[in-house]
Formats: C-alpha cells, structure tokens, sequence
C-alpha cells in the first residue's frame, strides 16, 4: 500500500457502512442513548459550517461557542458508540476520516509524523473508534498529532477502552481518557452512554473449532461456490504478520470470504500477539468468517497475556474471534 492508499482505507467498516443517527435503535431503559444521539448530530451539524481556506481554528469555524471541537464517547461495551461514530461521520461534510486508534497510529509511524499531519491536513473530521490508552507513548504521539490539527481546524470524535486493570474495568474511562491527552482535554465534550455490556457475555462462550477434515470441507464448499478463500497454517500466518506493517493489514483481507487456519497453536509471546489482534480486526471489520483447528482461538492467548497490560485488547479480540468462527456455521 502506498501512503495515500492508507489514507482513503480511513472509511468505516462495512457493517456500520449505513449507519446513522436515525437507525441508532436506543434503549429507553437508558435515557443517556438517545441524549447521545442528538449531541452526535448536533456536533455534525456543526462540522457543516466550515469557511473555505485554511488558517487557526477561529478562521476555520462558524459554530456556536457551546459546541466544542471534539466528541468524547464514555460507555461500556455494547451501548453504540462505534455506531454514532460512524453516523457523524457519515453526516459531516468534506474530507474525513475513520479509523481504530491502532490504524491512525500504524500510520502516523508509516508516514513519520511530519507527513502525516500533512496528510490529514484540512480534514473537517477525524473519527476515532476504540483511543486506547494503555502506551503512554502512542498516547502522546496521538494527542500531538491530534493537537497540530485541531488547531488547523479539524474536528475530532473518540471513543475509547478503559486503561488496563482499571476499576469498573470495560465500563467508563472519560477521566482517564480526559487526563491521558492532558493539553487537549479542554476541547472535548464529554458524552457518557449507559447501557447493557452485550460483549462481557459474549466472551462466556467458546470458539467454534473444527477438525482438519471439516477445515477442508469448508474450503472447498466455498472454492466450489467461486468464493475466495485464504487458507494458511496458523504459525506460518503469524510469522508472516511480522514482515508486514500493521497499517497494512486491511489489504491482506481484500476480497476474502472465508478465512480457514490450521493447527492453531498458544501464544505466549507479546509482540506475536499484538500483532494477531490487529489483523483479527481487519478480518472482523470485514466481517469473514473462520474456521480453524487446534487450539480454540478464545483460548490461544497464553503466558498470563490476558491478565496484563493489554488485557482490554485480548477481552476484544476473544469475543470477535467467537463471533467470526460462529459466522461460519451459520
């Protein structure tokens, strides 16, 4: 992938590809959801009152005093906030961009930071899904990166994970996430969604694994339905992962409508890691399914990982790993 194409694969995924503020279905039992709801749409609305030109942010808006620059999304697993990010980013007007926290900052360090605040110069948006708040490092990469272009006059809208181990842990972060981006805390609005943790029950269940044999009858049932599949032997994926920059991941799954791996086994090194949970979401965006065998994939994350630092992004990636491998038996 070239630069400029990193930068246009900034879209939503395709299951939030329709989504907007008024097929948001709210919870009535939490009346924040549909508080939330009219704020995202304000906040778009505010993004279409933009002067021509570039300049300081006073030259770049015409919005009310009240309505701040950025959106910070604070809820728990389950309640929306993917779905309102991509409807405001869908009802802004001009350039924008969409991306997880891990694929703006896999870019920024493609592009080195200088090219980057270039690239995204003159952008009305930058909508951020999952700010993550556990490397203190890409976290002031990131509100570096993001302080250069509020002040060119971008918006940005975040939500976020909770910090790793943190009390309430997968429910509300707004004062970590308020005191991690420490300069730019004051030009965001704060939105707190309550509701149901859907995904906390979702982790309860198991990956589907399969035989080698019916690994191989769903491989050729597809290859016989002209469908494109990517079969691999699991360590040979996960050592391929290494030669390729996360950034590029999305492409690796271009056109994939079946994703079969064999002889899973446990991870326990971190780097390896890390690295399989960046690509499980480019394929969960996709939204492919798996089949695999070995080792169930809800279980592969091994050496004491999931009681770490990065608890949070293993917890994410086991539930789309359960969801992807019960795609395929649908």
């Amino acid at each position: 992938m070239t630069p400029d194409e990193m930068v246009r694969a900034l879209v939503p995924p395709p299951q939030f590809a329709h989504a907007s503020f008024d097929n948001y279905v709210p919870d009535e039992s939490y009346p924040s959801q549909m508080q939330a709801v009219e704020i995202a749409r304000d906040f778009a609305k505010a993004g279409g009152n933009r002067s021509s030109g570039r300049g300081f942010m006073s030259k770049m808006f015409k919005r009310a005093p009240s309505v701040k620059p950025g959106v910070y999304l604070d809820g728990g697993f389950g309640v929306g906030k993917t779905h309102l990010l991509a409807a405001t980013w869908h009802a802004f007007t001009g350039r924008k961009y969409f991306g997880t926290f891990i694929e703006y900052t896999s870019l920024v360090g493609a592009l080195g930071y200088q090219k980057a605040v270039e690239a995204f110069t003159g952008a009305s948006l930058l909508a951020i899904d999952e700010f993550e708040l556990d490397d203190p490092g890409d976290t002031m990469v990131m509100t570096r990166f993001l302080g250069a272009l509020v002040e060119k006059g971008t918006h940005v809208m975040a939500t976020s994970n909770t910090p790793p181990n943190a009390l309430g842990e997968g429910r509300f972060a707004a004062q970590d996430f308020l005191r991690e981006i420490t300069k730019l805390a004051d030009v965001f609005k704060t939105v707190r969604i309550d509701g149901v943790d859907y995904r906390r029950r979702a982790v309860e269940g198991h990956a589907i694994v399969s035989s080698p044999a019916e690994v191989q009858d769903a491989v050729d049932a597809r290859i016989t339905a002209g469908k494109t599949v990517a079969q691999d032997d699991f360590r040979t994926l996960i050592e391929f992962l290494a030669t390729v920059h996360p950034s590029k991941y999305v492409r690796l799954v271009d056109d994939i409508n079946l994703l079969a791996l064999t002889d899973v086994t446990e991870l326990t090194d971190q780097s390896e890691a890390l690295r399989f949970v960046a690509f499980i979401d480019r394929v969960y965006d996709a939204e492919i399914p798996m089949v695999a065998s070995g080792v169930p994939l809800d279980a592969i994350f091994g050496g004491g990982m999931v009681d770490g630092g990065y608890r949070k992004k293993y917890l994410r990636s086991v539930s789309r790993l359960i969801a992807s491998t019960g795609a395929a038996s649908a």
